[in-house]
């Protein structure tokens, strides 16, 4: 019996050693069994806190949560407490599941994967839908390797657009009858989140993909373009069986008194600055009552999914006040400062001439939408949650806790915000294991040293100020760690990380068209 219960001992000390190894002592486990003692948990279904309980994890599923509020506790008397090969004090924090982003960024080099992956997974995420910033086989090679935990990332559904990896040309692709096949052919090299973007062109070929799409398993994602939406808008788009449609687009078109918004004769899609500011120009075009009502039933009714990603489209209405976020200076990537603009070589950096009159028009755009994403929410539609961020001063992870507080502002009460990031964005994605914390449920959760439901910027990483019964002002807040897949997360290590990565980033760096007016002689 002593030799066996050595050998145990000596392989969870070899376990351990190769956990830390492999995550550079950033992270550890999953474990054999880990105990997360004495949380208020908030489930994630849009319920309030309950606790506080005694959460057991067994490698990467939640196994059972033992209750200890008072009346549970004295009816059970006093009995010992579950150990296991590691114990979290959580007492006085908060465990909720991790948050899901539906639809962001990696960027490209020199940006390292990792700023995205640890500032995600530092802020709370633990997946996420990246865009193929560096080619489907990089995405679906990396989501490989965090799906086995080689890399420590947050679980990745790549983006595939239509037609990807086949071996049909474009005047196939476009027949909707071939869509049971090119779906088929997709979905066997691992497609699960199809991007339909280019497809409004025509209803019967978004039909045909979005229907065979689904009967695969998969969701279909849906940017829709201003140059097609005198074809599909957006109850176009859900009812013809859109999963969730990203953004703002066609939302506001779908209300207008005609079929097109009003362009100018100079309009080129292709150029960005012109195409932004009219994407906010057209909500003052629409018909608002419409709007509210029309709109917002048969979106409800049809069934889509809304993705707003507000965050990133926050610059529009006040510009300087994207440029000069705190985090800029040691959190953003120097590679996100030069491409974020003004330059027009680069996709979203397209405010080298914005004016007050945009701001206007984005700032009444913003309340609008706000309005048409509360009025969706209140008949039942299903909000999610992404931030499109890596793009127009949407730092990765920091966008994801403004997201929220943005979600906040629609009039959406906070638990339905984080109900959007959690299990509404499970159910989007078709992951019914995610979006939780109850037993069965996967092991991706985030313990939070303060109520994100007092203050949601306890969810940053630098946390919130307040002040002390003394009268001292102080940071509380951050979320400690994030675990994923059992994985515990340290996620102040991670903010470290991502401190030498920019620092590094900016070394040499000379100062962008947006910052010289600011700099000391």
């Amino acid at each position: 019996m002593k030799k066996l219960l050595l050998l145990f001992l000596t392989l969870s000390i070899i376990d351990n050693a190769y956990s830390q190894e492999k995550f550079n002592g950033l992270a550890n486990g999953p474990y054999k069994k880990l105990v997360i003692r004495g949380a208020m948990v908030i489930p994630g279904f849009g319920g309030p806190p309950v606790g506080p309980y005694d959460i057991i994890i067994k490698e990467n599923k939640i196994t059972d949560m033992i209750p200890f509020d008072p009346v549970t506790a004295k009816r059970r008397g006093n009995v010992s407490r579950e150990e296991g090969d590691r114990v979290i004090d959580a007492e006085g924090k908060y465990v909720m599941p991790g948050m899901i982003d539906l639809h962001m960024h990696l960027r490209t080099e020199p940006m390292p994967l990792e700023y995205v992956y640890y500032l995600k997974l530092a802020h709370g995420v633990t997946t996420m839908v990246p865009g193929s910033d560096r080619g489907l086989k990089s995405g679906m090679d990396q989501a490989k390797l965090s799906k086995q935990n080689k890399i420590l990332a947050p679980k990745l559904f790549p983006i595939w657009s239509y037609g990807a990896m086949t071996n049909f040309d474009k005047v196939e692709l476009d027949d909707p009858k071939n869509a049971p096949e090119v779906v088929k052919q997709m979905f066997a090299k691992g497609a699960h989140v199809v991007n339909a973007g280019n497809l409004g062109w025509s209803q019967e070929l978004l039909k045909a993909v979005c229907k065979e799409v689904t009967k695969n398993g998969g969701i279909t994602t849906y940017h829709i373009p201003p140059s097609t939406t005198a074809v599909t808008q957006a109850v176009d788009a859900a009812r013809l069986g859109v999963t969730m449609i990203e953004h703002h687009y066609a939302y506001a078109e779908s209300a207008l008194d005609r079929q097109v918004q009003n362009f100018k004769p100079t309009y080129n899609y292709n150029d960005e600055n012109e195409r932004f500011r009219q994407a906010g120009k057209v909500w003052s075009e629409t018909n608002e009552k419409r709007l509210l009502t029309e709109v917002a039933d048969s979106l409800f009714h049809y069934g889509v999914t809304m993705l707003p990603t507000r965050v990133v489209y926050e610059a529009n209405r006040d510009i300087i006040r994207a440029q000069s976020l705190p985090w800029h200076k040691k959190y953003t990537h120097q590679l996100l400062i030069e491409r974020n603009g003004p330059d027009p070589n680069y996709h979203g950096a397209y405010h080298y001439d914005w004016t007050s009159d945009d701001e206007y028009y984005w700032s009444k755009a913003f309340d609008l939408w706000g309005d048409l994403i509360f009025e969706f929410n209140k008949r039942g539609g299903r909000v999610a949650y992404g931030t499109d961020d890596s793009y127009i001063f949407a730092t990765p992870g920091f966008s994801n806790i403004r997201e929220l507080q943005l979600l906040r502002e629609t009039g959406m009460h906070t638990l339905e915000v984080l109900k959007s990031a959690t299990l509404n964005s499970a159910k989007t994605l078709r992951q019914e294991k995610l979006g939780l914390v109850r037993p069965g449920y996967i092991a991706d959760l985030i313990i939070i040293n303060e109520s994100p439901l007092y203050n949601l910027r306890n969810m940053y990483s630098f946390g919130a100020l307040t002040t002390e019964n003394s009268g001292e002002m102080v940071r509380k807040g951050g979320i400690i760690h994030t675990i994923k897949d059992g994985i515990v997360i340290e996620n102040a290590k991670l903010m470290k990380e991502v401190e030498n990565m920019v620092k590094k980033s900016k070394e040499g760096s000379t100062p962008t068209a947006m910052e010289v007016p600011f700099l000391m002689n």
